[in-house]
């Protein structure tokens, strides 16, 4: 008698495990891509396909591709551009540093010199070029009144100095990666 009271279970049961089984696209993989699968660019996850890292790995700073040595090699954005932000904001402490959304915050700084004033800057690489307009700064600063700190305007040229001083630096660096041509 029992086994009439689970017949309509097991009979589920039996027809979904049948379902599953005889389905072709099924391969009892999570419904959400891997981290591997997300960054191949090719079907062949197996062979010889490049994935959005490079052959060999991860390239952070671009290669000696003399092909292609634009400085677009491994991260979503320009590799020159992105180290000279990070040597340019190199004396602030950063809170993130997204190198495929070519995105830099840093903590907030506060100079020895004026321990009442604080910035803190947000840096956007723009383009996988290296470009004038490839690279947008802003720049926040606070100042302390009363024990709080208050949000206070900042000169209308720093931002556009830190973009220079960037665009300037990321030169630099492409024409040492050339060999100096």
């Amino acid at each position: 008698m029992s086994f009439i009271r689970f017949l309509p279970l097991a009979l589920m049961l039996s027809a979904s495990a049948f379902a599953i089984s005889s389905c072709e696209s099924y391969k009892g993989e999570a419904k959400y891509p891997s981290g591997y699968d997300r960054t191949t660019t090719g079907n062949d996850i197996y062979g010889e396909q490049e994935s959005i890292f490079g052959k060999g790995g991860l390239s952070l700073f671009g290669g000696k591709d003399k092909e292609k040595n634009d400085g677009s090699n491994g991260i979503g954005v320009n590799s020159y551009l992105w180290r000279a932000s990070l040597d340019t904001v190199s004396f602030m402490p950063l809170a993130s540093a997204d190198p495929f959304g070519g995105v830099i915050i840093t903590d907030w700084y506060i100079a020895e010199e004026k321990p009442d004033e604080r910035f803190k800057v947000n840096v956007f690489i723009l383009d996988k070029q290296l470009r004038s307009d490839g690279v947008k700064v802003k720049v926040f600063r606070q100042v302390q009144k009363g024990g709080k700190w208050i949000d206070s305007t900042v000169a209308d040229n720093t931002g556009p100095q830190m973009e220079d001083a960037i665009l300037t630096r990321a030169r630099q660096l492409r024409v040492a990666d050339m060999g100096g041509e």
